[in-house]
């Protein structure tokens, strides 16, 4: 039996309205549209072929830094897969409705947790990068390990011409603390081998930060709940 389990907790969300989750159903990216700050996004792993969507929830690691679990699952339809885009630690408040520019430090809080999306030097469970987590206490707030850059493919090798994310154009999301990028891969999963036989994550894949910017670290805005001005 591998020693990878988790358990839950019950937190809450405090800082993003209730109304992203009750907006009359998510809307499928545009090709000619721009992600924005306070839009609420769902991101899909390019590598896996597009099925496997960034996902957390209660649940938490009871390995390595025990924080919030961070999976890719192959379910579209749940909630836990919604991450409001806000401005970085530190940084002012990013005014909703505003496009966010390519090489932009943003933050990624998760919807129904109110944790952000983070990365730290602690190994990962299955394939021993770095771990990806969430973190923070329920309200948004965190430290400069939920800061992502975002590098846009502007058409080059993993160029950065593009001026803003756009919606329908392959990113990567790299750290501003560890210089990783995140990633997962179809061929590093959860399975009843590494992770026992009634494992509650079976089949979702492991994110981890990665050392490359590589097919694996390439995703997408799928669907969302968009924001303008």
């Amino acid at each position: 039996f591998f020693p990878f389990c988790i358990h839950t907790e019950k937190t809450s969300m405090k800082i993003v309205s209730a109304l992203l989750l009750l907006a009359a159903g998510l809307t499928k990216a545009d090709d000619d549209k721009q992600v924005t700050c306070g839009s609420a996004i769902k991101l899909t792993h390019v590598e896996s072929g597009g099925k496997y969507y960034l996902m957390s929830d209660e649940r938490q690691l009871n390995t390595g830094s025990g924080q919030q679990l961070v999976t890719a699952v192959q379910n579209n339809k749940t909630p836990n897969g919604l991450w409001q885009v806000r401005e970085a630690h530190g940084e002012v408040v990013c005014e909703a409705g505003t496009p966010v520019k390519c090489g932009q430090m943003i933050r990624l809080t998760h919807v129904t947790t109110g944790n952000n999306l983070h990365t730290h030097g602690i190994k990962s469970p299955l394939s021993n990068q770095h771990e990806v987590t969430g973190f923070g206490q329920g309200d948004g707030d965190g430290d400069r390990g939920d800061n992502w850059k975002v590098v846009c493919d502007g058409g080059g090798y993993f160029s950065s011409s593009a001026e803003y994310w756009e919606r329908s154009t392959p990113i990567m999301l790299q750290s501003e603390t560890t210089s990783r990028y995140l990633g997962s891969s179809s061929s590093v999963q959860f399975t009843q081998q590494n992770c026992g036989r009634n494992c509650p994550i079976m089949n979702h894949l492991e994110c981890f930060g990665r050392n490359s910017n590589d097919q694996y670290t390439q995703w997408k805005v799928e669907m969302g709940v968009h924001l303008y001005k």
